[in-house]
């Protein structure tokens, strides 16, 4: 299970304390109570809403167990049953696959790849990957370079071996009215349409979209074999456990009944667990605290690990444009250690003292320990360390930096994953979604929803009409 220190927090004039931790939680246990018995029932009734409360996007929360129960008790045809055959028939059809979306349509996806994938996976052989395809994203800018490069590498036809070099595209819009993907899909189409032919479109192209809109009437058009629905209630940030995430995350072989699992399990810690023990109480506390009584207006994600980042940048965007409202909230920012340390450490160590530091540390490593080793000519001065691990100097690195930030008053917690595997970042996505909602929910402010990102497309489709 995944575990939460805020012992470092513990810090008296520049922290917090545990008499303020306690005065704190009961209030967001409330909450928490209240996304199941008012949020959740209201959405699963159809009621009306106050405006206030509108949009309510809470389907999000009992997604894991829906889709699990779904597929224990009728697993021909359950939605995750479709998602892993349409999967294996990618696997078996082509051994690339773009990956088109923005925003939550492609974050999350990216954020599994990258923390439970084989961290070099798109230069592995086809028989290293289990024939699993390798996997790009596009349509989450619109940078002309980029783009080009990338269908240029998939022209390259005659260089692959495997079924003439045949390659597919999973977009994922709700509305397929957002301009980078849409744009990014068209281009994407011309291609495959160019080498391939027409009627290789309905195998080649799988849509994850809502059941009406212009990516909806596409796929109609195409003949699509495979289409999956973006669910109902889940707003583009809180989908990462819908097909949205879990086909991309398919199609890489990892094993999604266990991230959902994982997923669950966090529900039922929530919504079982004491108070004094409760993870994500904890952590919207702790970080709630801070920025109310120590003003720290950025809230820095430091990952110990690279595979972690794209979860980092997953969780900017989520807690942006969740509380990043009524001129409130705070500033996300994801830091990858020991890399940032010799950049961005100097600010946080000796900088304006309105930075909280989660650090988020993976237990246990996925390979044998590396060790520095013995050289003959010591020209490095290393041979005392000869018998040192990689995750030695991992954790004496970790350790070190929150001593020395604690040292000057500044605080910092942690969260700890068991390992960076399905099961344990399925407990992680839930955790920091549920953490969220309350904490917005604690603000007063609707986590749901995000007008401001909304104007820019309205200023950008008036640019380009004129």
């Amino acid at each position: 299970m995944i575990q939460f220190d805020y012992s470092n927090a513990l810090l008296g004039a520049t922290g917090v304390s545990q008499k303020q931790i306690d005065g704190i939680v009961p209030q967001l246990e409330s909450i928490a109570t209240d996304l199941w018995e008012r949020d959740l029932a209201e959405f699963h009734a159809g009621n009306p809403v106050s405006a206030d409360r509108s949009p309510l996007d809470a389907a999000f929360l009992d997604l894991p167990e829906r889709l699990l129960t779904e597929y224990d008790t009728r697993r021909n045809g359950s939605e995750l049953d479709r998602i892993i055959k349409t999967a294996r028939r990618i696997r078996e059809s082509v051994d690339r696959v773009v990956v088109l979306g923005i925003g939550g349509s492609y974050m999350g996806a990216r954020a599994l790849m990258d923390s439970c994938a084989h961290p070099w996976h798109n230069e592995l052989t086809r028989a290293e990957r289990s024939g699993w395809p390798r996997m790009y994203f596009e349509g989450n800018n619109v940078d002309n370079d980029c783009c080009q490069s990338l269908l240029q590498l998939f022209s390259r036809d005659s260089q692959e071996v495997f079924n003439q070099g045949k390659w597919a595209i999973v977009v994922i819009s709700k509305s397929g009215g957002t301009i980078e993907t849409a744009s990014a899909l068209r281009v994407f189409l011309r291609q495959l349409e160019n080498q391939f032919g027409a009627s290789a479109l309905s195998e080649l192209v799988v849509p994850v979209t809502g059941t009406s809109g212009k990516l909806a009437e596409l796929a109609d058009a195409i003949g699509c074999l495979d289409r999956f629905d973006v669910p109902e209630g889940v707003g583009g940030r809180f989908s990462i456990l819908s097909a949205v995430g879990l086909l991309p995350a398919a199609i890489l072989g990892l094993n999604i009944v266990s991230l959902l699992r994982g997923a669950w399990m966090m529900n039922e810690h929530l919504r079982s667990v004491p108070r004094g023990e409760n993870v994500v109480l904890n952590y919207v506390a702790v970080n709630q605290l801070m920025e109310s009584l120590r003003g720290t207006a950025i809230r820095i994600l430091s990952v110990w690990s690279k595979s972690l980042e794209s979860a980092g940048l997953w969780y900017d965007q989520l807690l942006a444009e969740s509380i990043g409202k009524q001129e409130r909230g705070v500033m996300p920012l994801t830091v990858v250690n020991t890399r940032d340390l010799h950049s961005r450490a100097q600010q946080h160590q000796e900088g304006i003292r309105n930075k909280f530091i989660n650090n988020l540390v993976v237990d246990t490593w996925r390979y044998d320990s590396l060790k520095i080793g013995e050289r003959s000519g010591n020209e490095d001065q290393l041979n005392d360390l000869k018998d040192t691990t990689w995750p030695m100097l991992m954790s004496a690195a970790i350790q070190g930096t929150d001593q020395a930030y604690n040292s000057d008053g500044r605080p910092t917690a942690t969260i700890t994953l068991p390992s960076a595997n399905e099961h344990a970042m399925g407990q992680l996505f839930q955790m920091l979604m549920l953490a969220t909602v309350i904490e917005g929910r604690a603000m007063g402010i609707n986590p749901y929803g995000q007008p401001g990102v909304e104007l820019y497309k309205q200023n950008m489709k008036r640019i380009l009409a004129t």
